[in-house]
């Protein structure tokens, strides 16, 4: 009996595995909330690393996390390090593209819990008397990732996170 259970969880494994192969080899979420703030103002929200503890949603998770922040203060160069509890992690941001007052390209790398390297993106587009925001966050799906997709999609683990963060930016900009 015991020989027919180790079989029988071997083909349940090596099914989730199969299946798992054939996921996407990269991700993309994403996510947009309309602003009823400039596009130059919401964009030195974005722009300046300083400025996201008023609406990252991560920034609250952890009060006591250990920030460092590069020479550059905002735009091309900036850099953002955080060391955090274990729902924060570590990681490192640099702004690798910095258009005033439409786009900011980050190259984000986390160390801890789980290692990751992925770029994230802003864009910004004027919309009436405001402005249309989306945050997108895409990266490569090694295969731990797409073994994870099969219970539960990266859109579902982060997407939250996104709104949260872009209502929070709402309020901080039209302030």
């Amino acid at each position: 009996m015991w020989i027919q259970i180790l079989v029988g969880l071997a083909l349940v494994v090596g099914a989730i595995l199969a299946f798992a192969s054939t996921k996407p080899d990269s991700f993309r979420v994403e996510r947009s909330i309309r602003v009823g703030a400039s596009p130059s103002k919401v964009f030195a929200f974005i722009d300046d690393f300083h400025r996201w503890v008023s609406w990252s949603p991560w920034e609250k998770i952890d009060p006591a996390m250990k920030r460092t922040y590069g020479e550059t203060p905002a735009g091309k160069g900036a850099t953002y390090a955080w060391e955090g509890n274990k729902k924060v992690g570590s990681g490192r941001m640099e702004i690798l593209e910095s258009s005033p007052t439409s786009k900011v390209v980050i190259k984000l790398d986390f160390f801890a819990p789980f290692e990751a390297h992925n770029t994230a993106e802003f864009r910004i587009v004027p919309d009436g008397d405001g402005a249309t925001v989306t945050w997108a966050m895409h990266g490569p799906a090694v295969f731990a990732n797409k073994v994870m997709s099969v219970f539960v999609s990266m859109d579902a683990l982060i997407g939250k996170d996104f709104e949260a963060g872009l209502s929070n930016l709402k309020v901080a900009a039209e302030s």
